[in-house]
């Protein structure tokens, strides 16, 4: 599959979401989604990840299959066996989203220390939008992401913020 970047949006955001906000984010997501789709983006890169990653994945394929079968999912992974330390009930789901993904990317070979930002990377160079989940602006890999999205100059819209000015005060 060759990635159109214009017609790509990338997901990032934390491992660890609240509890009391996921079903809120699910549907954040699916209209956020909805809405790309009508503005032509038809492929969404996910990097895998518990949390956020997850929940985008999934909300990429509930819709892929209810109501927009144009989309397509790309899993963008920093190496192979990065499920090796997760929970059973984990690593099936990680399993089954590699089923459906449209297409899987490894971006390396094995896990070594840069190998997650070289991950982060790749989904921002091969995306015009991004979908992040951002509650915190310090040294987290996803604030890095974003931060290096704005850079290259990617749309960025933080799904965890309600206001504009919020919004700007995070990024």
């Amino acid at each position: 599959m060759k990635l159109i970047r214009e017609n790509c949006c990338c997901f990032t955001g934390h491992r660890f979401l609240p509890a009391e906000e996921t079903a809120g984010l699910r549907e954040r997501l699916r209209q956020e989604i909805r809405t790309l789709s009508r503005q032509g983006v038809d492929t969404f890169l996910a990097g895998g990840a518990l949390g956020f990653d997850t929940i985008a994945a999934e909300a990429v394929l509930s819709l892929r299959e209810t109501m927009l079968p144009e989309i397509h999912l790309v899993l963008v992974l920093p190496c192979l066996g990065q499920e090796s330390r997760w929970d059973a009930a984990s690593i099936q789901l990680y399993h089954e989203m590699m089923k459906q993904a449209d297409e899987v990317i490894y971006t390396g070979d094995v896990y070594t220390e840069g190998c997650m930002h070289l991950r982060n990377r790749y989904l921002v160079d091969h995306s015009s939008r991004c979908l992040c989940y951002l509650t915190k602006s310090g040294g987290s890999g996803t604030a890095y992401t974003v931060r290096y999205a704005q850079r290259q100059g990617v749309k960025v819209v933080n799904l965890a913020v309600q206001g504009e000015e919020e919004q700007l005060s995070l990024l």
